[in-house]
């Protein structure tokens, strides 16, 4: 028996590697290690000119990936060049498509404070040049000229009418005409004491004259229209001396950069043809003894026509090169933008003022970095990722609107141009679900970057690990760590990985198992964070997440769940699973059993006829009956019926791990030879008789090891494990000390003759040159029992037959 000596059973990290005392005096280390590939694919992406190579970061969560992607890209980002501001301007002809305005860097904040100075300004010039003796003078020579035009027509035609014996009377609803006589107007009693002649004549006077009344009142409104556009121009006239210069004013500030000359133009014009809103403002003002200060003008609804909403604004004082921005919610109004909406008199209403910018505009020029699942969980937020991408420009539209949810003013801001690389972070199962059910997703990112989980257990790679926690530690400003202390993180990094050859990566989770350290450490005084604190606080985590494992360790203490120690039986072994709760997971033992008789070759596995047996463990049964069938008594039938159960399981079973340990209970009740209680069985099987690597190795050696512990260890209990799971073994203390002591045994095997042999403490047997296995080995009282089946099967069918034919005759 080739039990494994206890330092095969733990690999443990000499402290004299990492070339310091404590974590204090080790070198400044920078950057991950074992993560080249990774680091060269996000260096591609970031620095590659074409579109569309943005970057998927795949691996799992803890490694560090978000730590490598902002040290690169911050990097390249400092590299680049700033880019361009963008904002919204009203379009003055169609207010609800506003313009967009692509600005040189650090520009747009500047021509948004030039306007509000420029409306601000003009808010005090304008009315006080409406104020002034010219326009007052100005503006009465229009009033008297149009007053004198209206009255000369008026008196004119009263002139006409006189001649004629008829007046032009003005009353309080309009004109009317009545006739005179001896310059007296004609009362209607008098018109009525008349002869009828002169009644006649007189009413076709005033009839006629009705018509020339009405064409000369005609002429009144042409005359206001006409008095209107004189007022107008005179405002026109007077506002662009204002305007004009101070709008030129604006213009030299700026140079000659054309989206904002073309823009001022179009402002020049509206502000001329709208000068009244400065001087309605200005009426309504209240000058009391602490006025309002001109700026408040430009905030007065009336003059958001004026404003100049900023998107993004680059600050060469604050950043210098590209942006890098990530964005923790992104949800559709979050990434693209959004456009806002006010209640008024019932309604909602919106203006270009009200548009605000999304993660694309902020990181425009730069590099977004995005967790990919939870794009994936907003409502339209990947697509709208997706067309911006693809269309290299960012169309802002209200989700609202796309829903039909409300009705509501709407927008058609432009389009806004978007140079830009994007980083998505996800794990390998959602990067190949997208490759797969998204046709657009290779083509739009075509880089990735796979992280590892693990490197090499290598001296080198343990020294740098070392001083990566050394960098941690100061990091994060805990005590300093002895390198005893490190060690043991580095060991429990091995553990993680569950290969003693390789370290874990995940670098969170040790980080918070330093964290916790560093608080057992301070409990008990100490300067520093020693072995004994990683060690207890391993212990501690495990204890918090141990309920679980401990009432199933009750039960089995109690024997309510049935495990064998000790003795020997028939069709009886102890297999091992493990079980997980979340992040943790320990090992479980249980009792396989195996019943056979004569049959028809059936092998029934319980676990499966129940829908308890998942797919890989019924595979598994499959194999070893492929084994059974090709090893043993190939001259006859296969005439067995045999039954196989994990008992007192009352869940789920999957995998095939307990295929080994299966097979032995079965080659147990087949040659009658009893199995050691006190040793449990782990490993699958292939059809050739192979035992072959599982995972979980450690916790279930622990778990069987906790159950013999609780029965008292004799020196005899012991797991048989698969030869291949030797390299992943990283056992806990308590269980290699019982090894050490000659306690506890871990033996490894390589094929299901080994292990028969182990267990029945009786010869496997092999096939002598005559085709027959040895005598009284195991294989050969398996085989003899295999031949009894059939041949004691065929002899019932023939006594069958027979019986049948004297009942015939």
């Amino acid at each position: 028996m080739k039990t494994l000596p206890a330092e095969a059973l733990r690999q443990r990290c000499d402290p004299q590697l990492l070339g310091f005392q404590t974590t204090a005096e080790a070198s400044e280390v920078s950057g991950l290690i074992g993560q080249d590939r990774a680091m060269d694919a996000i260096s591609l992406s970031s620095g590659m000119t074409h579109r569309d190579f943005n970057l998927f970061v795949v691996g799992p969560t803890g490694t560090g990936r978000h730590t490598a992607i902002n040290k690169i890209l911050k990097e390249d980002a400092a590299k680049r060049r700033q880019p361009y501001d963008w904002a919204y301007v009203n379009n003055f002809e169609e207010a609800h498509k506003p313009k967009a305005l692509q600005l040189p860097s650090g520009t747009a904040k500047t021509l948004q404070h030039a306007m509000q100075n420029l409306v601000d300004d003009l808010a005090n010039d304008i009315p006080s040049l409406f104020e002034s003796e010219e326009y007052q003078t100005q503006r009465r020579a229009i009033e008297e000229e149009y007053g004198e035009k209206h009255e000369t027509a008026l008196a004119d035609f009263s002139e006409r009418a006189k001649a004629e014996s008829i007046a032009l009377v003005r009353t309080p609803v309009g004109f009317m005409l009545t006739a005179i006589r001896d310059e007296k107007l004609v009362k209607t009693e008098d018109f009525e004491n008349l002869d009828e002649a002169e009644q006649e004549q007189i009413q076709e006077q005033i009839s006629r004259l009705q018509d020339d009344l009405a064409e000369v009142l005609r002429e009144g409104p042409k005359l206001e229209r006409e008095h209107r556009k004189k007022v107008e121009e005179l405002h026109a006239a007077m506002a662009e001396r204002a305007v004009s210069a101070r709008v030129n004013e604006v213009r030299l500030e700026f140079g000659e950069i054309e989206p904002i000359s073309l823009y001022l133009d179009d402002v020049h014009k509206d502000i001329i043809a709208n000068a009244e809103l400065f001087l309605a403002v200005a009426e309504n003002s209240q000058n009391g003894a602490f006025p309002e200060a001109i700026r408040k003008f430009h905030r007065e609804p009336e003059f958001n026509r004026y404003v100049v909403n900023v998107m993004v604004s680059q600050d060469a004082e604050v950043l210098a090169g590209a942006p890098l921005e990530t964005e923790d919610l992104p949800s559709f109004d979050r990434l693209i933008g959004r456009i806002e909406h006010v209640s008024q008199m019932g309604s909602l209403v919106t203006n270009f003022t009200m548009i605000k910018p999304g993660a694309l505009h902020r990181a425009n020029g730069g590099y977004l970095v995005l967790d990919a699942r939870r794009v994936l969980s907003e409502p339209f937020a990947w697509e709208a990722l997706k067309q911006s991408i693809r269309n290299q420009s960012i169309t802002i539209t209200s989700l609202s609107d796309r829903l039909n949810l409300v009705s509501t003013t709407s927008l058609q801001p432009d389009p806004i141009q978007l140079d830009l690389r994007v980083v998505l972070v996800g794990d390998p199962f959602l990067y190949m679900l997208l490759v797969t059910l998204d046709p657009d997703f290779k083509d739009l990112f075509k880089v990735q970057a796979d992280f590892e989980d693990v490197i090499e257990r290598t001296d080198e790679n343990l020294a740098r690990f070392g001083q990566l926690i050394a960098a941690f530690v100061c990091h994060e400003k805990l005590l300093p760590m002895t390198a005893k202390g490190v060690a043991r993180v580095l060991d429990e990094a091995t553990r993680a990985a569950e290969d003693s050859r390789k370290l874990s990566l995940r670098i969170g989770a040790l980080g918070d198992l330093m964290r916790e350290a560093e608080h057992y450490a301070r409990a008990r005084d100490s300067r520093h964070i020693d072995e004994v604190d990683i060690a207890r606080a391993v212990q501690e985590k495990e204890r918090r997440a141990s309920r679980i494992r401990d009432r199933m360790q009750e039960a089995l203490e109690r024997r309510i769940i049935m495990i064998d120690t000790s003795g020997s039986k028939v069709g009886q072994i102890n297999g091992l699973s493990v079980t997980g709760i979340g992040d943790y997971r320990f090992g479980r033992p249980s009792r396989i059993t195996a019943r056979v008789r004569m049959g028809a070759g059936k092998l029934v596995d319980i676990e499966r006829e129940v829908e308890l047996g998942g797919p890989l463990h019924s595979k598994g049964v499959m194999i070893l009956s492929g084994y059974l069938t090709s090893t043993y008594a190939l001259d006859v039938p296969f005439s067995l019926h045999a039954s196989l159960v994990f008992e007192q399981s009352y869940g789920g079973v999957d995998g095939d791990s307990a295929s080994s340990a299966e097979l032995y209970a079965l080659l147990s009740a087949l040659s009658g030879l009893p199995i050691d209680q006190g040793l449990a069985v782990t490993g699958s099987v292939n059809q050739l008789g192979e035992v072959q690597a599982i995972g979980g190795v450690n916790e279930k050696i622990e778990g069987f090891f906790e159950v013999c512990k609780a029965h008292g260890l004799t020196g005899k209990q012991g797991v048989l494990i698969p030869k291949a799971n030797i390299e992943y073994l990283m056992l806990r203390d308590e269980v290699v000390d019982a090894a050490r002591k000659g306690q506890f045994r871990i033996i490894p095997i390589e094929t299901i003759d080994e292990g028969i042999e182990i267990l029945t403490g009786t010869t496997a047997g092999k096939r002598g040159a005559d085709g027959r296995f040895a005598p009284d080995t195991v294989n050969a009282k398996v085989e003899d029992r295999l031949k009894l089946f059939a041949n004691t099967r065929k002899a019932f069918a023939r006594s069958a037959e027979d019986g049948t034919s004297k009942d015939e005759t």
